[in-house]
C-alpha cells in the first residue's frame, strides 16, 4: 500500500486508503467529497479545522 503523507489531498489518500475516511470523519473533517478536498493537502485542511496534523497523522498511520 501507498504511504500517505500530510502533502497529499485528502482526495489522493481516500482513493490510496479509503479505510481512512472514518479517521477523518471522527477527527471533524466532514465534507470529505467536496471540492476543497480534492485541492487542499491534508496538513492544510488539518490546519484549517484547528486540528493538530502528527496527531492525525499517528492515527492515520496505525491502520
Amino acid at each position: 500500500m501507498a504511504q500517505i503523507t500530510k502533502d497529499m489531498t485528502i482526495g489522493e489518500i481516500l482513493r490510496t486508503n479509503p479505510a481512512v475516511a472514518p479517521i477523518l470523519m471522527e477527527a471533524g473533517m466532514h465534507c470529505l467529497g467536496c471540492p476543497s478536498a480534492q485541492a487542499e493537502s491534508l496538513e492544510e485542511a488539518a490546519m484549517v479545522h484547528g486540528m493538530d496534523i502528527e496527531d492525525l497523522m499517528t492515527r492515520i498511520a496505525a491502520l
